[in-house]
């Protein structure tokens, strides 16, 4: 009877070992899982995201650390793949974020290149537009001194006709005088001659 109480004592307390084993890891896996969960949270940069995510996964944490031995195996298995998914979700998110951010930039940068080409061809447009000016205005230019030069010429011409109808008025003027000179000469001669003969005896 004693030696059956001593087996039983022996059985016993190789049980509390083994629950005791069992139970330390337990808590090995569920240490690991929420340090592994606490090191995404505290991440300065993919803490921020996937929170829903963190949320299931510590959830499913504690269902293991509840967790009866016929059911541990597959909370460790729920709660291994819940904090994986946090943290794919997490990095995700962060690059989804940065992918928009550089979308972002992308467009500014757009947009920069775009308002630099239309300032370039305002710029282009305002000095055509200014040499057109000039052109028109050289053209201008040209043409009054044309018509002037065509003015001083059409002057110059009624000038020279006005000259040389005065020039022929003159030429008649002098054969009118030539020959009232040459006819007085004639008289001259004619009553010289009269004269001359009636003072002969």
């Amino acid at each position: 009877m004693k030696r059956i109480a001593t087996v039983i004592a022996t059985a016993v307390m190789a049980l509390g070992i083994v629950a005791t084993a069992h139970a330390k890891r337990d808590d090995i896996d569920v240490d690991r899982l929420t340090g592994n969960l606490n090191q995404l949270a505290g991440d300065p940069v993919l803490g921020n995201y996937a929170q829903a995510e963190q949320a299931l996964a510590r959830n499913a944490i504690a269902q293991l650390a509840q967790a009866g031995s016929r059911e541990r195996p597959h909370a460790l298995y729920i709660a291994e793949r819940r904090v994986d998914l946090a943290r794919a979700s997490a990095q995700f998110q962060d690059a989804q974020t940065k992918l928009a951010q550089l979308d972002r930039e992308h467009d500014q940068i757009q947009l920069e290149n775009s308002r630099r080409e239309a300032d370039t061809a305002r710029r282009e447009l305002e000095r055509q537009r200014l040499q057109y000016q000039m052109a028109q205005e050289e053209a201008q230019r040209l043409q009054e001194q044309g018509q002037a030069y065509s003015q001083a010429a059409e002057q110059a011409q009624a000038e020279a006709a006005k000259a040389k109808k005065l020039a022929e008025a003159q030429s008649r003027v002098a054969k009118a005088a030539k020959r009232e000179a040459e006819l007085a000469a004639k008289a001259a001669k004619a009553m010289r001659a009269q004269m001359q003969d009636g003072s002969k005896p």
